[in-house]
Parts: C-alpha cells; structure tokens; sequence
C-alpha cells in the first residue's frame, strides 16, 4: 500500500535529469521557464504515425515553429495544453498550421503539452502584453486541464516510474491556483522555484514532500487514480464548505472515493471559472477577443456511450453567460453517427493518443466556419469585397 509521502518521495528525479534540462546544447522537449515551469523545446521524438519521429521546433519568443504565410500580420493566437501544441505531429502538421493554409493567414501556436488552463492563460496575458500579441485570443481546455491548474509540481501526480528519460523531464514547480483555507477564496500562487539553480531543490525527496504535503488537488487526484489508497478527509471537510459542497464524507469505501472525485471535479471547475472571467477581463480590457475551445476524447467517449460529460459545469457557464465558445466534442458525436463500427475503431481514425495528422485536420476544418464568423474583416479567402485582389496581390513573390 502506497502513501502518499512514498509517492511524492517517489517521483524525486535525478541530478541528471535536472542536467539534462538546463543544458542549452541539448535538445529537450521543454526548457525552463521561471513562471510557467517549462516551455517547448527543439526536439525529435519518436512518437508519430506508423513509428515516425515528428519536428517539434521553437522560435525565438517561444511558439511552436509554424511556416506558412509567416510574413504575413498574425490575427489568431492559441493556447492551451498539447491538443493546441499538436504533440505527436510535426510543425506544419498541426490544425493551426492546416487552418492558415486554408485562411491565408499565419496562427500562433503557443500550446504546451502538460499545461493546465491557469498556465495557459498565464502564458496568455505574458505574451498578449507583447508585440506578439493578436486580437483574436483561443484558450483551449482539454479534459484534466482543470485540475492541473492547481497542481503545485504536476511531475508528482504521475505514476513512479524507474527508468527516467532526461530528455523528456518537464512538470516542475508553476504558477498554479490555490485555495486560502482561511480566507476562503482562490488564489494565485507563482512558482516555488524560479530560477534554474533552484531546481536540484527537487532532487531532495525531504523537500518534495515539504513543498507538496498539503498539496489538496494532488492528495485528490492521487486517491483517485488509486495511486495511493489513503487520505486524510479532514482539509478536505474545510474545502467542501468553502466550495458549498456538502462536507459530509461518506463511510463506504466506494461512496467516498465518489465524494472525494466530486469534490476534486467541484474544486477544479471553480478554478476554470475564475480563469475564464479573469481572461475576459483582460482581453476585453485591451481591445481583444475570446474564444474558448473544449475538446477531449474520454468526454467524447462519455458523450457517445452515455449521452453526459464529466465537464457540463463549464458546458453550462459558457453558455449562460454568454461567453464564445467552440465544442469539438459534438462534432464528433455528429460525425460518428456516419459510422458503423465499435467507438474505439472510431477515435483510432483520429488519435494516436492525441490527433494524428487526420485528427487535427479534422479539427481545424471543424472550427473553420465559427472562427470565420469571427474574424472581421474576412480571410481574403472568404471576402467576395471588390478589394479582394488588391489584397492578393500582396501575396505573390
């Protein structure tokens, strides 16, 4: 029986990983960052269709490496987690990179894979404060994203793991959202480790644990995974009350592993509801536009299987208060009703865990028509103005 000390203690990494990671002549899948904990790197792996290795590569100010029509003015930035990144595709494969051939116009990409929807959105107001700023703003929110916004050092949430790859090291220390038990409301919280010395902090298992013991999301989300077996319900009951979820923990073993998912789902979605206000505020404050994007396989499995989603909370707050929004996941359910064959043979058409090459062109031509009823003016592929081939001719060599 695991605890969770043995846990947390478990998934101290090693000085070579750390090494490894902070090495600016060795390609990484991430590289640090003193806010956000790690940004993409330039890397090669091998996790592509048919056993191919994909090109994930960086610019200068941090986007995913993107081609077409990049001298053109950028309208469109995205972010989010690995579904916006494209993990598993190379660069040009990307639905960003599909819709910009499609629209003529280049997308920022500034997804990274392992991020929640408070540090997407804080890589949103840093980059939204710049000359790389757009006036069309995407935060996409995948299907645990919720809960990563509060995880302290999201490395400790994973399952132990013996064999260590240096090159693929990420999940350290980030800005997250934390709950004031006293004061009784959301905080912000930044990086308990900002500066790359400071993590070798990390390869002491007495300062893991230290930093994560009252880490309420990540006790949570360990117990449900059953990658511990205990947990102390107290904090827990002084949650519950704050959120106005009743503090009542069931005896039953079952009836309480089900209390205690509700309350980590009640805690996460209140953060994803701060974080979406505090996004509207600032988009609207400087001129910008919003769009939220929600997909993930699982809700579209429980979609197509139940006909209900684990996240119709936030379904629900996007469409009472108005807030634009794009939902993949009915798409899919739409698209499957075409097909006659068992639902996994289904998402493989799509997935190799994230989108295949298919899976984000899919995507992109998917969220096509809401986003150009969006923009204003039109793609120049959607005016019909007699202007049109004025603009064109800014096009050719």
């Amino acid at each position: 029986m695991t605890t969770f000390e043995q846990h947390v203690r478990g998934r101290t990494p090693i000085k070579e990983e750390i090494d490894h990671f902070l090495n600016p002549e060795k390609l990484s899948w991430g590289q640090f960052d003193s806010e956000v904990g790690y940004i993409l790197g330039n890397y090669l792996p091998q996790d592509g269709i048919d056993n191919s290795s994909t090109i994930n590569t960086v610019k200068k100010n941090g986007a995913r490496g993107a081609a077409l029509y990049a001298d053109r003015p950028r309208r469109i930035n995205t972010y989010g987690n690995s579904f916006t990144q494209g993990a598993q595709v190379s660069d040009e494969e990307t639905w960003q990179e599909y819709l910009a051939a499609h629209l003529a116009e280049p997308i920022g990409n500034y997804g990274v894979g392992g991020f929640g929807v408070y540090q997407a959105y804080r890589r949103l107001i840093r980059a939204e404060e710049t000359d790389e700023g757009a006036e069309y703003v995407i935060l996409y929110i995948w299907g645990d994203d919720h809960h990563r916004s509060f995880f302290r050092c999201r490395r400790a949430s994973y399952p132990i793991q013996r064999s260590p790859v240096p090159a693929m090291f990420e999940g350290n220390f980030w800005a997250h959202l934390e709950m004031d038990m006293e004061k009784g409301h959301l905080v912000e919280e930044e990086a308990l480790l900002q500066t790359p010395e400071s993590l070798y902090n990390m390869t002491d298992p007495d300062f893991m644990y230290e930093a994560l013991k009252d880490d309420l999301m990540l006790q949570m989300s360990l117990f449900c995974r059953d990658y511990i077996q205990e947990i102390d319900t107290k904090p827990l009951k002084i949650l519950a009350e704050i959120l106005g979820f009743s503090p009542d923990v069931p005896d039953q073993p079952e009836q309480q592993r089900r209390w205690i998912e509700n309350l980590r789902d009640t805690y996460a979605f209140a953060g994803t509801r701060y974080i979406i206000e505090q996004a509207l505020a600032f988009t609207q404050q400087r001129d910008k536009k919003l769009m939220i994007a929600l997909y993930c396989p699982q809700v579209t499995r429980q979609l197509i299987s139940t006909g209900k989603r684990y996240d119709q909370p936030i379904v629900d707050y996007l469409r009472d208060n108005g807030v634009l929004y794009f939902d993949m996941n009915l798409v899919h359910v739409e698209d499957y009703k075409y097909f006659n064959l068992p639902l996994e043979d289904y998402m493989a058409r799509y997935h190799i865990g994230h989108y295949s090459p298919t899976g984000n062109h899919f995507f992109a031509h998917s969220i096509k028509n809401p986003i150009i009823e969006w923009l204003s003016p039109k793609p120049i592929t959607y005016r019909d103005d007699e202007n049109a081939m004025n603009h064109f001719r800014d096009y050719l060599p």
